[in-house]
């Protein structure tokens, strides 16, 4: 029963091209799933193997290639099992076949980074996954007996063990058939929650009434879905982005253009936001599984996030309760968030990191961070592993301008000479054959950093770093070794954070092409820092795109598109759309003050006091609240100086300061959320804080919160190393794309935390000259377009008569 189709290898997809339902996964997820037992380690057999999994596709590659004309590679094999609502299709290819004496023979290759030699037998889930593909060719074929040939090869030796085996059919029959039933509670699982889910969707109105231009953008994100497109959103605060992306997602779920939709953001306050706005639907009467994604060290039940299962009870025999758990918590919870998994996770003894990992195989609405699809290390590697296809997924990017700069880190590495160094002088007194061999790897490493190191004292940069990624390649091989050896202990966990950061470059290395830089610099009297730095992440990005049916970029400061189309898809098709603000221009105002400036020769004193002076002009035509943004701690802490000379008698200064508990963090914001302005008896309340930081997006300010902000500069970053080299890569727009443009994100993200509703009222007092230039003109989104200009002498002259023709009540209405 061949099927010449792509592979899906996950669970849960319906078959949309036939009329029976089928819920379909691959020969690997189905003997995983079903077949793990035991302990749950960190750094081997999980991770570790699946790099190794990755890094092996070119050995797998040469020995298909070298197995001669009667070899068939990659061969489709399927199974369908009919129920009676349903049919379960399990599906993979086969890495090989040929015949042996008229009998054939099932190659299953792997690759791995231990020591082959050593190796006693094959590992029980890839024996496992061999018989699956064994029996499929064996029943397709009429065959009585077939053999099973397991290759490991070594990666960085490229030494190859094999292990043979023969099997009857009738064996692989009962067994293959055994697991195939004892799948099918989970299969009756999933078709049944399905019909509950769309059978809510169906009857699924939208919550609440549709605000202007917010029918046609709903319209828009549900077309993007049925053609399968990627689409720009700049909609301002108000329109209600969230509900207006999450909706059509949803009902393009009941009518099966999609299996999943994953929500994914850049911070934890717009995450809840989403969840929040996912409860109204639920309310609604909708009917989805939800789960929110947290980090490791977040959800973990334990003090110290160790997965060694002599120090923890959640590790120990993890695998052996794992489906039990699952089950039950998918029959009993749809909302799937931190305090219900750790509740579940403690109850049946399971490590809830894990417990999220497996629930996201059954959940209809992920919500996340964008590493859990984009990063080579942390995505999700059922979904987004190398090869997997998604196309029943949409992903719904929020606040897409943060993507710019977290999926260059993503998609870069470093590491130091002094890592090696310090590792290799660890070890070298050990005796042992293993820490020698790690110690002579490690030598080799340092040796070629030092090489770079003097070749960058004349040519300050490299085109490649070849000579370094085979002896990268044979450390890393070495490391697992003395990993497998290694007590726990301190040891032990820097050998595990240096393993990962020997990985991660590697895996970076793959993905080196025209859009990176490779750059370095000296540290100390032999150290030397060497990075490959993703300059263009576009292509790494669309790579995972092009796995799903359709992408979402949204936002309130997608300005100007062709800068994040260029970044983020880098597809001239992509389409692009902005919405109008639904707030009436007369309930803010917009100053630009062009008697001040904040260049770097401007900083002097007598223009800081200048600024003061215009803080104080504004903050005093009328008691509130009021947030002033400043480019860098230094500045904000040097005008803070000034200011309180200035402050009046009911006014008080709150101050963002650089490193802030969760408790500092709540406690200067709910001083923001205390009834102010006139209201409170004419107090007033100014805060400085910091353009980019935690209280310059992501935070909502309603009402009485905030009615007045003054930004101070252009928001341009920071001169540095690698704002230099996009400066220079970028030629013609290197300026713009380095400094200009990621500046002004930040002045509007700043600038809308000040009219969050239609009933809201305030003002925004922008302090640079550079502001009236064109270029930054053009940063600016439509519904700015009455902007003013001022200066010092009539700044508050300006404020006050827009008080006057509001009615002087602020954002009271």
């Amino acid at each position: 029963m061949k099927r010449e189709e792509t592979v899906k290898p996950h669970i849960g997809r319906e078959d949309r091209e036939t009329e029976r339902e089928a819920v379909r996964l691959s020969v690997r997820a189905f003997v995983e799933f079903l077949l793990r037992s035991g302990d749950l380690e960190a750094g081997r057999g999980g991770w570790a193997e699946r790099e190794a999994m990755q890094a092996g596709a070119q050995a797998h590659r040469k020995i298909q290639k070298s197995r001669g004309s009667g070899y068939r590679a990659e061969v489709p094999l399927s199974w369908v099992q009919p129920y009676p609502e349903y049919d379960l299709v399990i599906e993979g290819r086969a890495d090989g076949i040929y015949e042996e004496d008229g009998i054939p023979v099932i190659e299953e290759i792997k690759g791995t980074y231990q020591d082959v030699q050593q190796m006693q037998e094959a590992f029980p889930l890839h024996l496992a996954q061999a018989r699956c593909y064994a029996f499929l060719y064996a029943h397709d074929g009429g065959y009585t007996h077939i053999r099973i040939c397991m290759t490991y090869v070594q990666l960085d030796e490229q030494i190859i063990r094999q292990f043979r085996s023969e099997e009857s059919a009738e064996s692989l029959a009962s067994w293959f058939l055994e697991l195939v039933e004892s799948y099918r509670k989970w299969s009756d699982f999933r078709i049944s929650w399905q019909k509950k889910r769309d059978a809510s969707i169906r009857e699924l109105d939208f919550p609440f009434p549709y605000r202007e231009g917010q029918k046609k953008l709903v319209a828009d994100i549900y077309r993007t879905i049925l053609r399968e497109k990627q689409i720009f959103v700049q909609a301002p605060t108000g329109v209600g982005k969230t509900i207006s992306m999450l909706y059509p997602s949803i009902r393009a779920m009941g009518e099966q253009l999609l299996g999943r939709v994953f929500y994914l953001t850049a911070k934890t306050t717009t995450r809840t936001v989403a969840e929040e706005t996912f409860e109204i639907l639920q309310g609604g009467g909708l009917r989805c599984k939800s789960l929110t994604l947290t980090s490791k060290e977040k959800i973990c039940l334990q003090e110290e996030t160790i997965c060694d299962p002599y120090r923890c009870p959640y590790a120990k025999g993890h695998f052996d309760r794992i489906n039990e758990v699952l089950y039950h918590t998918l029959c009993t919870y749809d909302k799937l968030d931190r305090r219900t998994l750790q509740e579940a996770a403690r109850e049946g003894c399971v490590c809830p990191y894990e417990l999220q990992s497996d629930l996201t195989l059954f959940a209809d609405l992920v919500l996340g961070d964008y590493n859990h699809v984009f990063d080579p290390d942390a995505r999700l590697r059922s979904f987004f592993g190398e090869g997997r296809m998604q196309k029943d997924s949409v992903l719904l990017i929020d606040e897409a301008h943060n993507l710019v700069d977290r999926a260059r880190d993503m998609f870069s590495a470093d590491l130091s000479r002094e890592e090696f160094l310090s590792l290799r002088r660890q070890y070298k007194e050990r005796k042992e054959a293993i820490y020698g061999k790690l110690c002579s790897t490690l030598q080799s490493c340092a040796k070629i950093l030092l090489d770079y190191r003097k070749e960058w004292e004349v040519q300050k940069s490299r085109n490649s770093v070849q000579e370094l990624i085979l002896p990268l390649l044979a450390l890393s091989g070495r490391l697992e070794d003395v990993l497998s050896e290694e007590e726990e202990g301190q040891d032990r966990e820097q050998l595990l954070s240096f393993y990962f950061r020997v990985s991660t470059f590697l895996s970076i290395h793959e993905l080196f092409d025209e859009k990176y830089i490779i750059y370095g610099y000296p540290t100390g009297r032999y150290d030397f820092f060497l990075k490959l730095f993703c300059v263009d992440p576009s292509a790494n990005l669309q790579r995972t795109m092009d796995r799903v049916r359709a992408t979402v970029f949204f936002s309130g400061t997608l300005i100007p598109v062709r800068y994040y189309r260029s970044l983020l898809s880098g597809r001239e098709e992509d389409y692009a759309i902005a919405v109008p603000s639904p707030f009436s221009e007369k309930n803010r105002r917009i100053l630009i003050g062009t008697d001040v400036s904040t260049l770097y020769q401007r900083r002097t004193e007598t223009e800081y006091a200048r600024i003061a002076a215009y803080i104080k002009a504004a903050v005093s035509c009328r008691s509130g609240h009021y947030m002033v943004y400043f480019p860098s701690y230094q500045m904000m802490e040097d005008l803070a100086e000034i200011y309180r000379t200035l402050l009046q008698e009911d006014e008080t200064l709150l101050i963002q300061k650089k490193e802030m508990s969760e408790t500092e963090k709540e406690a200067f914001i709910r001083a923001f959320h205390d009834t102010g302005g006139q209201e409170a008896g004419g107090h007033t309340l100014t805060g400085f804080c910091v353009m980019g930081g935690i209280f310059s997006e992501g935070i909502d300010l309603r009402g009485e919160a905030l009615i007045g902000a003054v930004i101070v500069g252009t928001g341009i970053p920071r001169i540095g190393e690698e704002r230099e080299l996009l400066k220079t890569y970028y030629g013609r727009d290197g300026f713009a794309y380095a400094y200009r443009i990621p500046g002004m994100n930040k002045v509007l993200q700043a600038a809308g935390r000040v009219i969050r509703t239609t009933e809201d009222t305030g003002w925004i007092l922008l302090l640079d000259e550079r502001f009236v230039r064109p270029e930054y003109r053009n940063c600016f989104p439509p519904s700015w377009r009455d902007v003013r200009t001022c200066t010092l002498e009539n700044a508050g002259e300006q404020i006050r008569e827009f008080w006057l023709e509001v009615g002087g009540s602020g954002n009271s209405g």
